[in-house]
């Protein structure tokens, strides 16, 4: 029993997650860079600089953009995860390339929305169309290929950050959405999609290439269908009920107000349109007043409201922790608390443990727990953070007294390896434990029938959380003075 082709497959939509982590790493050495520039021609085109602000700004529209593209990105798999993830490699890769011939700081902000927003739906529907190829014995391993393909993409960056300034690394990054655009070519649509199409020749030609030429996939493929079938009459009871909410209440006010007796007469044809659904495999048109009552049903449900606080809470502690922070801006905040060290040899050292450590947080999270691992991981977390700040405090407190003493010749940069250390034991912390648990959980906590809202709520959530953590760093830092204290 072999999955050679299954795995080729992961691989290949893999790209798109190494493709977002190289995206994720651009904004620390791009920064440094950009700031170190002074306004200068090169070219036919001008270089400038950039200052605190508009880095944050650099660095958080991506994720604003990714906001609104998890919000996209589940509306978009109704056209395909083929074709989905085809179609937005190419703006993907335009706005890279945008990105090395911007010639303000106004552009590098669209094209870092844009980016951002690209990367969102491309990281979602990869997470779908894996889980959708894979069997279950191997659908893990397949899953954490794009985890893993992703943390290397943030330290490619970090490592050719070190070399390349912030357009020459601009240029290889945009490389990798044309390589996902490539690849996913020579791959089949999802199996699951296609029942869903109702395209059941195209969705056993599907599997039997993931499965292999002589595998038996009829069976599997009924399960597919069983699958599909349950979700579709799931989804239908929960519009169902929703509909009749939505006729009750009109019903109720319209004795009333006539005004509202046409109101009543399109939520009763609501049961037509399910009707319909159900005969079909497309989406019926619902009016807005139905989709309104779906959210509200939704978000009255007690059954989510444990769900919502625990995913959204854990999402708030892992995005304020500041790991986004390092992320996007580790070589400026490490060339202002290293002495001696070079700053881009230190975040590639970070790049590289988290990569390792996601690798060894799924066999943690199995064999430790996740309230244990959350209770360690907070722990550890807290009292680097501390350590890293005391060391700053410290280091600052004795550069004033130097300079009070007129004592030029102090030595400098003997302690560089504690803030690493710091940085270092706080990153394999997060990774090992936070980080992903706060995902995990998003899938676990959530009844089967609301997964698909309760997720987008989640993520969307996390997104706007790292949004602010990265655009308000550069504002704690000159209130702290964390960074100007050179």
């Amino acid at each position: 029993m072999t999955f050679e082709k299954g795995i080729i497959a992961a691989l290949a939509v893999s790209i798109g997650p190494l493709a977002a982590g190289l995206g994720k790493g651009y904004s620390s050495p791009a920064i440094a860079s950009l700031q170190e520039l002074q306004i200068r021609q090169r070219g036919n085109y001008t270089s400038f600089s950039v200052n605190d602000q508009q880095a944050s700004w650099i660095a958080s529209l991506s994720l604003l953009g990714a906001l609104f593209g998890g919000m996209f990105g589940g509306v978009a798999m109704q056209y395909g995860r083929k074709r989905v993830l085809a179609l937005m490699s190419l703006p993907f890769s335009l706005s890279w390339i945008l990105t090395v011939f911007a010639k303000s700081v106004e552009t590098m902000f669209f094209t870092a929305f844009i980016g951002g927003f690209c990367c969102a739906i491309v990281s979602t529907v990869t997470q779908v169309y894996i889980s959708e190829i894979s069997s279950p014995d191997i659908r893990g391993f397949l899953s954490a290929i794009q985890k893993i393909a992703g943390h290397m993409g943030m330290l490619i960056s970090y490592l050719l950050g070190a070399y390349l300034d912030w357009r020459q690394l601009a240029m290889l990054v945009s490389v990798a959405p044309i390589m996902l655009f490539i690849s996913v070519i020579y791959i089949p649509e999802t199996p699951s999609f296609l029942v869903l199409r109702g395209c059941d020749d195209e969705a056993h030609r599907s599997l039997q290439w993931l499965r292999g030429p002589h595998k038996n996939v009829e069976i599997e493929l009924d399960t597919i269908r069983s699958n599909v079938r349950t979700s579709r009459i799931n989804l239908l009871n929960r519009m169902s009920s929703v509909a009749t909410t939505t006729t009750t209440t009109v019903s109720s006010a319209a004795s009333g107000q006539p005004g509202l007796q046409q109101q009543q007469q399109q939520s009763q044809s609501t049961s037509s349109q399910l009707a319909g659904f159900v005969r079909s495999w497309h989406l019926p048109r619902i009016s807005c007043d139905a989709i309104m009552a779906n959210v509200k049903a939704v978000m009255r449900n007690a059954r989510l409201v444990k769900p919502v606080s625990i995913t959204c809470g854990l999402m708030i502690f892992q995005r304020f922790t500041g790991a986004n922070s390092f992320n996007f801006y580790a070589v400026s905040i490490f060339s202002k608390t290293f002495a001696g060290m070079n700053p881009h040899g230190a975040a590639i050292a970070v790049g590289f443990v988290q990569l390792l450590a996601s690798m060894l947080s799924g066999l943690l999270i199995d064999t430790v727990g996740r309230i244990p691992l959350l209770i360690v991981s907070s722990v550890f977390m807290s009292l680097a953070l501390a350590s890293f700040g005391s060391f700053v405090y410290y280091g600052h407190t004795n550069k004033l007294l130097a300079t009070a003493n007129f004592d030029l010749d102090a030595p400098v940069g003997n302690n560089d390896w504690i803030p690493l250390l710091c940085v270092l034991v706080f990153t394999v912390a997060f990774s090992l434990g936070i980080s992903p648990i706060s995902w995990l959980l998003v899938g676990e906590l959530f009844p089967l029938e609301y997964r698909g809202i309760g997720s987008s709520i989640a993520t969307s959530f996390s997104y706007f959380c790292a949004f602010l953590g990265v655009k308000t760093f550069m504002d704690f830092n000159v209130s702290c003075s964390i960074l100007h204290l050179s």
